[in-house]
């Protein structure tokens, strides 16, 4: 009985000695920041589209990680928008769980700078925060 309780002490002690791994890479949690009503409606009134982003924590994120406006160019936006939307397309039929919707983004239509810059951002964070990858394009900040 004694060789039982030196053993549970030794092996409480060495699991209190062991090292934490840390990284230097940031990482972010949906739990991070989170702010009430956080909705977000952007829309292009001139050709009748609109990004609508309900999600917990976005909107901080986005005030605290995003690039200003006209940091990127509109082809840049399109470009990593049609990538990314396909890949989150592709999750959504396969029924991810972390996904409820399908994005109907065209490649045809100009969506105009405000709603591709929206959704890109919204695209970057929902990768970061998941850590996941949506298409060929490495989301960062």
């Amino acid at each position: 009985m004694k060789n039982l309780i030196y053993i549970a002490f030794l092996f409480v002690i060495i699991l209190g000695c062991t090292t934490s791994k840390t990284s230097n890479r940031k990482t972010f949690s949906k739990e991070e920041k989170v702010v009430k009503n956080d909705t977000i409606r952007i829309a292009n009134e001139e050709i009748e589209y609109e990004v609508i982003i309900i999600d917990p924590g976005f909107n901080s994120w986005f005030l605290s990680y995003s690039k200003p406006k006209n940091y990127y160019s509109q082809q840049y936006l399109e470009a990593r928008n049609r990538d990314w939307v396909i890949g989150w397309n592709n999750r959504f039929m396969r029924g991810d769980r972390l996904i409820d919707m399908s994005i109907d983004y065209q490649n045809n239509i100009d969506y105009g700078y405000e709603v591709n810059y929206m959704l890109f951002n919204y695209l970057t964070y929902f990768q970061l925060t998941n850590n996941i990858k949506l298409g060929g394009f490495a989301p960062r900040i």
